[in-house]
This record gives C-alpha cells, structure tokens and sequence, in this order.
C-alpha cells in the first residue's frame, strides 16, 4: 500500500463499517504513539497512517459482536485489577517514599510523640 486513497480499500468480512475502521486506527494509533512496534513495514511517516495501513490490510486483528464485547469486559476487569495490585503494593511497599516523604513522616511522629508527654500543667500552667 504505497499511498491511502478516498475510499480506503478494507475487507469487509473483517471490518463491518467504516466507523469501526476509524476506531480501530485510532486505538493503533495511540498504541503506536505509547512504543508499540509496527507490524507491517510501510513507507509512512506517521502513526496515524501506519495505524490506517495495517488495520485496513488485516495485520492487525479488529474484534467485532460479542467477541468485541467479551473483549472489551475482559480488559476492564484486568485493568481494574491492576489498579488494585498497584495500590496494595504501595501500601505495603513504603521504600518508594521519597526522602522527602520519608523526613516528613519522622518528623510527624517524633511531633507526635513530644506532644503526648507534655501534661495539661505544662501547657496551662502558672507561668
């Protein structure tokens, strides 16, 4: 595919309407924006007509119907899941603190700390 040309050749048994053409590229395209490896070798200079290309010569698989559907629940529950992994193991994980974080939580306790001792008689007392 030297050039894309109006209309944009595809087969139809794979993509069931242009719309889904369009949506497909734009997902490869932000894929390929965020390091994703091209495919298919292609003259293109940018993604967004590299993404056109190898959705439209079939190189990369576009999920229509249920499977789509499927597809789509799947990746949501493994997102969501990821989500929850990440934020455990930074709870549990306190050595990603910077030492900033870090001077900021002793200097908290040890505040803490010094004003638990202190008695009402101290705070309040005759002067």
């Amino acid at each position: 595919m030297d050039m894309i040309t109006l209309p944009i050749q595809y087969d139809k048994k794979k993509i069931d309407g242009a719309y889904r053409l369009v949506i497909a590229s734009v997902k490869r395209a932000k894929d390929l924006s965020q390091g994703s490896l091209p495919v298919i070798s292609s003259k293109a200079q940018k993604i967004t007509t590299l993404a056109i290309e190898e959705v439209a010569t079939g190189a990369v698989k576009v999920m229509i119907g249920e499977e789509a559907v499927k597809a789509s629940e799947e990746a949501k529950k493994m997102t969501h899941k990821k989500m929850m992994d990440e934020a455990q193991q930074k709870e549990t994980m306190p050595e990603d603190m910077t030492e900033l974080e870090k001077d900021l939580k002793v200097y908290l306790s040890e505040k803490g700390e010094t004003e638990q001792k202190k008695s009402i008689e101290d705070i309040f007392g005759d002067s």
